[in-house]
């Protein structure tokens, strides 16, 4: 067909031709793959020979490649692009999605053939593989009788039409929300750069004046540099009323629905919650683990903020503050970092300019832990024009996959910084990877740098150790390739990456000044390192506020309902003890994509349950000499190359010879 998802692209590691692909191409793909793929199923179904590995799981595992293909790149643009168009097309094909995967999990000749598989004889990985398609179907509801699995495919349509349209209202407010200024004095406190962009952005929207647009979290980056208080009051407000106000794009009904529908799909399986069921195929042994390890954490966070907020409020009333508020946080907070640590993260930005953080700081750490190079692929096209691709290749030359980068924000993209993937390696299919990382930086008028802020830079990082997971994936099945690890495993890998920011062979080689060329100097590195805790009480509270948020919602009992979620919210906070008016949770209902949106429905938790293996890791790496590739080749070979071939806690234990230790997470927050 002539459909550019019909056959397998001919490019480089078979990235997609995005300069053939427009929208019209999305529904026939969508459509063909829909049909190719039952085919393939009923094939197997239909097969007369008994079933086992080769004409049953590995069948599985080898359909639905057109759909696939289709999925990946429809559901990127979804993301980072969601034109009208894009997102009309979503609100079809969302609930043919979820049809098309009942069509499949909900077949009961399927299941049964699945069943009958005999791992005997098999290597480790395929039997795992045939675990976790037995668990997946399960969990689909296969052994529901026809009433309970009528039910299922009713509920997992709706949820699919809410998501979509909690996405898209998200979307639309977030840019609606975003704050205009008029009077340049108002922006005071602010970098040239950063007042450079506000006026840019408002000029694209067609708009008189300077716009700050907002981030997917509560707390803004302005917030810490604008002195003017009442636009810190603005922007704060802005961000913390999406999703809440009285319009068209109030999303706090679409989340009490979802919640609903969640708790009535894990009774239906048999859980108490959708909190149960979620964290069922998780690391954490059980939900009442988790809420164990949060108990420990959130009293000493709480403390902690409130000496934070001692030390602000001294600092506000030399300002004649006589009531610190919300919004006044981050700009005491950095006051106080520069007053007590002599750290001004706001000067740092001109030593952080994205070129170089680029290649000479994430790819420069990567080179040097292990081997891989990364050359620009001006030749190959993404789906916008802010799109840039590089080959990677492995230490010999051979190559690894494509790393496209998108960094700058934009009315069509979502808020938040993530990681997707366009090809998932395998083996079996003879695919190798590529994968995206998107960030949202306010993108600076031509020909001027983009120079990143502190945490920018962070999420750089970050984001990058996601990407690794998915280029060093070294699977033979798709369904357990790179990234494809348990949702409390899965910040694991990209929160280690963070660590090589700041050690001293990197942050030396990147962070020059973008005009001079002079380094950061090395004092003002320790000073930073020095005060590596100093806002951990904020920090963790917000945090754990949008965790047991995030619990509470699903947490519901099956008939439970919500009739005002405003009020819920604040009583979940106060329940669990992190409802500080001065430290809202890093998200609220109404812009809480990540549950709402983006399959991390009562797996929140997961980031912190992840920094325990992180923190762990980060010691290991101290302790055995640090960026070598001994290190290296030894993290990827027994961690990041095996995705989900293998237990995930097990890759750990085979990586750190040993469980996990919860001290040097405590000692990272100042917990300890």
């Amino acid at each position: 067909m002539s459909n550019p998802f019909g056959s397998i692209s001919s490019l480089p590691y078979q990235l997609p031709p995005f300069e053939h692909i427009t929208p019209d191409d999305f529904r026939p793909a969508f459509k063909a793959g829909f049909e190719e793929h039952l085919a393939e199923i009923d094939a197997i179904t239909a097969n007369s020979a008994a079933p086992d590995f080769e004409n049953t799981i590995a069948a599985m595992e080898r359909s639905g490649q057109m759909l696939e293909r289709a999925a990946l790149v429809f559901f990127t643009l979804t993301a980072a692009d969601a034109t009208d168009e894009v997102q009309a097309i979503q609100q079809e094909v969302g609930p043919q999605l979820a049809a098309h995967e009942d069509a499949i999990y909900l077949n009961k000749d399927l299941f049964e053939r699945v069943n009958a598989v005999s791992t005997e004889g098999l290597d480790e990985e395929s039997a795992r593989l045939v675990a976790e398609y037995r668990r997946s179907f399960i969990r689909a509801g296969a052994q529901l009788d026809e009433d309970g699995q009528a039910r299922m495919r009713t509920l997992n349509s709706r949820l699919s039409v809410l998501g979509t349209e909690y996405a898209q209202k998200l979307l639309k407010d977030t840019n609606e929300s975003a704050l205009l200024v008029t009077d340049a004095a108002e922006l005071d406190g602010l970098s040239d750069d950063d007042v450079a962009s506000a006026a840019a952005a408002a000029a694209e929207a067609g708009k008189e004046g300077y716009l700050l647009s907002l981030v997917l979290p509560t707390s803004q980056p302005a917030l810490a540099s604008l002195t003017n208080r009442e636009t810190r009051r603005r922007l704060l407000e802005a961000s913390l009323n999406r999703g809440f106000r009285d319009n068209q794009e109030n999303t706090l009904g679409l989340a009490a629905e979802m919640a609903a529908l969640r708790a009535d799909r894990a009774a239906l399986l048999g859980f108490a919650n959708h909190a149960e069921f979620a964290t069922d195929n998780q690391t954490a042994p059980s939900l009442e683990a988790i809420h164990s390890m949060l108990g420990k954490l959130a009293p000493p966070a709480v403390r902690n903020a409130q000496a934070e907020a001692e030390l602000l409020r001294e600092a506000a009333a030399r300002d004649g503050i006589e009531e610190l508020q919300a919004w006044d946080w981050s700009y005491y907070s950095e006051q106080v970092r520069r007053e007590k640590f002599s750290v001004d993260r706001a000067a740092l930005r001109p030593y952080f300019e994205l070129e170089r953080v680029l290649h000479d700081g994430v790819f420069y750490a990567a080179n040097r832990l292990y081997g891989v190079t990364f050359t620009e692929r001006p030749d190959l096209s993404g789906y916008h024009p802010d799109v840039r691709i590089w080959e990677v290749k492995n230490e010999d030359g051979s190559g690894l996959g494509l790393f496209l980068g998108d960094y700058y924000t934009r009315d069509t993209k979502a808020g938040g910084a993530w990681m997707n993937s366009l090809v998932h390696q395998s083996a079996l299919l003879g695919m190798q990877p590529v994968v995206i990382n998107n960030l949202n930086i306010p993108k600076p008028p031509e020909g001027e740098p983009t120079l990143l802020s502190f945490d920018e830079v962070v999420t750089a990082f970050h984001e990058f150790g996601h990407a690794l997971h998915g280029l060093f994936s070294s699977v033979t099945y798709p369904q357990f390739s790179g990234t494809a690890v348990p949702r409390d495993f899965v910040e694991y890998p990209s929160q280690v990456n963070e660590m090589w920011m700041l050690w001293p062979e990197v942050v030396a080689n990147f962070a020059k000044h973008h005009v001079t060329g002079e380094p950061l100097p090395q004092d003002v590195i320790d000073k930073i390192e020095a005060a590596s805790t100093w806002g951990e009480g904020f920090g963790t509270t917000e945090y754990l506020g949008a965790t047991l948020l995030d619990l509470a919602w699903h947490e519901l009992a099956p008939g439970e309902t919500v009739q005002d979620p405003e009020a819920f919210e604040a009583e979940a906070l106060q329940r669990a003890g992190v409802a500080l008016d001065l430290v809202p949770p890093r998200y609220r209902s109404g812009y809480f994509k990540h549950i709402f949106a983006g399959g991390y429905a009562a797996a929140y938790y997961a980031y912190i349950w992840s920094e325990v293996l992180d923190a762990d890791t980060v010691e290991w790496f101290r302790e055995n000499g640090g960026l070598t590739r001994e290190n290296g080749d030894r993290f990827r070979r027994e961690l990041l190359a095996r995705g989900n071939s293998i237990d995930p806690l097990q890759a750990f234990r085979n990586f750190r010879d040993r469980d996990a230790a919860i001290e040097p997470l405590l000692h990272r927050r100042g917990l300890d």
